[in-house]
């Protein structure tokens, strides 16, 4: 099943039921694409005549093409069929399976959050950096974008946490939900 093609409601309809896909690896997905959408419709509009002059508009241009979703939008079917690879190294049948194959499964399945939660991470961090040049009328959305990868970000990690990463990519991983963290705490005004 490719997600990316559902309806938002089928998705949704999918998630919800009692069945191992989708899960929280691509829940996590489509929680950063969507925010990656709404930090580039900020981004699309900053293109008035001034964001031109300033250099703002440029700035937007780059943002929105680090924003594309397709990418994400393939993490949530590449979760997918890593979670069904790795359920079948936990079957009866899988004794036929080598151990190279069964180390190269499960590395996938890690790989899959792991690199979501660092693309979530580069991603908040290139639109925090765009802010003091995005159009005020719709600095929110942007802000909203920084939200909604965060969040994809931590759902990402306990997807990381249930495929048992190494300790230093646990406390790798750590640093860039801080950082997310900081940045958050930033554009709320919570920071002392």
């Amino acid at each position: 099943m490719t997600f990316k093609l559902l309806p938002v409601e089928q998705f949704l309809a999918n998630l919800a039921a009692k069945q191992p896909t989708p899960g929280g690896g691509a829940a996590a997905a489509i929680g950063a694409s969507i925010g990656s959408a709404a930090a580039s419709m900020a981004a699309s509009y900053t293109q008035r005549k001034k964001d031109k002059e300033s250099g703002a508009a440029e700035r937007a241009e780059s943002l929105i093409v680090a924003l594309e979703v397709s990418s994400l939008l393939q993490a949530a079917d590449d979760d997918a069929v890593a979670y069904a690879d790795l359920q079948r190294t936990w079957s009866k049948d899988s004794n036929g399976m080598s151990v190279e194959e069964k180390a190269a499964i499960e590395a996938r399945a890690l790989a899959i959050p792991t690199k979501l939660l660092e693309t979530c991470h580069s991603r908040i961090l290139q639109i925090h950096n765009f802010l003091p040049h995005c159009n005020p009328n719709i600095q929110s959305d942007a802000k909203v974008g920084m939200h909604q990868l965060a969040g994809a970000a931590r759902a990402a990690y306990q997807t990381v946490l249930v495929n048992s990463p190494p300790e230093e990519d646990k406390v790798r991983l750590i640093k860039l939900l801080n950082d997310i963290r900081e940045m958050e705490d930033e554009i709320l005004k919570l920071a002392c």
